[in-house]
């Protein structure tokens, strides 16, 4: 048990019981426990209350702590498959509500997510052509995002992309059409595609 516990530090850098069940762990967390605490005793890791709103019973590597406390990730945004374990929405932390509950995330594999100041703002549906957006159409993430996208796509990491349709509605014609369009998407008469 104290490999898988020292796996999990190293995979998330905090782990909390939301972690064992999103890893589907026999016997979840409370297995782990004597394991955390043993590797706490040892100055492997620290047992506090460091992310607000998961449970009470927290571990993480000390080097964790402190990036925490340096305050929060305001550089370029970050394209992640949705079911990396970088990416925590969707297994340890809620998707955020939308008014419009049609198209609902998932972390299923194909699925990307693109995280900014680490709030997702934009989720590609498997197999690329559903966009969901989780910010306002106005906020100045999404530009940067839809940039960060594109240039995964154009590097050859992500996969080609054939979007029809964003917050569930035509992509063609939508008020994010024209910045598509200027980082390469191609215009068809029913899609936007953008390939490596």
């Amino acid at each position: 048990m104290r490999t898988l516990a020292e796996l999990l530090l190293e995979r998330y850098g905090i782990v909390t019981r939301e972690h064992a069940l999103a890893e589907g762990i026999a016997g979840g967390f409370a297995l782990l426990y004597d394991s955390f605490t043993a590797l706490e005793t040892l100055g492997v890791c620290r047992r506090g209350y460091f992310v607000e709103g998961l449970g009470g019973a927290q571990f993480a590597l000390p080097g964790a702590v402190e990036r925490l406390r340096g305050g929060t990730h305001t550089g370029a945004p970050l394209v992640l498959a949705a079911t990396d374990p970088a990416q925590p929405y969707g297994a340890v932390l809620p998707w955020p509500r939308r008014d419009d509950e049609r198209r609902r995330p998932a972390r299923v594999a194909g699925a990307t997510v693109v995280l900014a100041d680490a709030e997702p703002v934009l989720y590609v549906e498997r197999g690329g052509r559903g966009l969901v957006t989780f910010v306002d159409p106005d906020d100045p993430r999404l530009a940067t995002s839809f940039e960060a996208l594109a240039a995964h796509v154009r590097s050859g990491r992500g996969g080609r992309l054939t979007l029809e349709t964003l917050d569930g509605e035509p992509i063609v014609g939508s008020r994010h059409e024209p910045l598509l369009v200027e980082l390469g998407f191609r215009q068809g008469p029913r899609r936007l595609t953008l390939s490596a």
